[in-house]
């Protein structure tokens, strides 16, 4: 009995089909997957350390009409300049070096968006930076609103969107005040459609009295004063976890969640307890932070451990757990304070781009 081409043809279809969702059907965080890489290609991004490079950094500050004051730490008085000028090294491989001008074509017509707060903001700020870098006189179109902002780079179609919710999971008004609700997520119905997205969240969650953008927590039907943050922030990522498994089509969209960005605020976290990153002019040697990883990272990779649908963990908490040189501290435009949460620009922010420039050619 013979069998047509188109027969054939669509039988193999069915095979790579059943292939691919059976291969999908295990979990597979893709953070670990280069670990598995390191085994026969000897390379993990995240394993390594800072080196002086002088051809640091990626742009010039005064050059790109993206960076928000609070980033700007050249502009508003930063003095030294030497923490623009430190490379990440792999242990075991070399990174891709970034050029703009191959991610717009690489990427050509598609969508990427940044999900997540101001940390999302620094890293999209971060990569609109430096792919003007490389083409300069293209012509871009950029809009800032709130919740959804976007940078377009009109004859490449690429578009980098940032949507800001701090916390994922929906904050609703409801008659006792702000109510946070862990599982709820409507604004998911943005970030359909979209080539890439990368997720961020942790920073909001530790906020407590005036600084915490919520009166009250719900889960379920249940309201509560407080609840232990990890434990809420474990709850409304889960949230997030379903809405990627059931929303999102991994042969059509990749997806990422930047890891969780560490503060510098106690320097006995790096054994120099009367310090904060103020004043701090390079990073820490070798590749361990001495206070360890923080508690909402063993969280992230508790949920990430769950998911159906493949995510690529930017595992960036140690590498930038010793920046502790790299924040704006009180050179933060017109905020007033030490500021050792966000990233200068240039800075940390560009090195996580370019982690995620080699996650997406290599």
């Amino acid at each position: 009995m013979g069998f047509s081409y188109q027969t054939i043809l669509h039988f193999v279809s069915m095979l790579l089909l059943l292939f691919y969702h059976q291969a999908n059907a295990q979990y597979y965080n893709e953070s670990a997957l280069l670990r598995g890489r390191a085994q026969t290609r000897g390379c993990n991004l995240f394993q390594g350390k800072w080196v002086f490079d002088p051809s640091y950094p990626f742009y010039d500050s005064s050059k790109c009409p993206f960076i928000d004051p609070e980033f700007d730490c050249l502009k508003y008085g930063r003095p030294d300049k030497q923490f623009l000028k430190y490379a990440w090294k792999p242990d075991a491989c070399s990174l891709p070096r970034f050029n703009g001008l191959s991610f717009l074509g690489k990427w050509r017509g598609k969508k990427i968006m940044f999900v997540g707060d101001s940390l999302s903001l620094n890293m999209w700020e971060s990569l609109a930076c430096m792919i003007h870098a490389s083409v300069p006189n293209a012509k871009t179109t950029i809009v800032r609103r709130d919740p959804l902002s976007f940078v377009n780079f009109e004859e490449y179609g690429v578009t980098l969107y940032l949507y800001r919710t701090p916390y994922l999971v929906d904050i609703v008004r409801e008659r006792v005040g702000a109510v946070l609700h862990l599982n709820s997520m409507n604004g998911g119905k943005a970030w359909r459609g979209m080539d890439v997205l990368v997720f961020n969240s942790w920073h909001w969650w530790s906020h407590q009295g005036k600084s915490q953008a919520w009166d009250y927590i719900r889960d379920g039907s249940r309201l509560y004063k407080d609840m232990d943050r990890l434990q809420a922030y474990y709850k409304g990522l889960a949230t997030w976890a379903n809405w990627v498994d059931t929303n999102v089509d991994p042969t059509k969209t990749r997806v990422f969640f930047q890891g969780i960005s560490p503060t510098h605020y106690e320097g006995r976290e790096w054994n120099q307890p009367k310090r904060s990153c103020n004043g701090e002019l390079q990073p820490l040697s070798g590749s361990k932070y001495p206070a360890g990883a923080p508690p909402a990272a063993a969280v992230l990779n508790k949920i990430l451990g769950s998911m159906k649908k493949p995510v690529y963990l930017l595992d960036i908490t140690t590498l930038s757990q010793l920046r502790k040189d790299a924040h704006p501290s009180s050179y933060n435009g017109q905020h007033s304070g030490n500021d050792c949460s966000h990233w200068c620009l240039p800075g940390l922010p560009d090195s996580w781009n370019q982690l995620l420039y080699a996650a997406l050619v290599m």
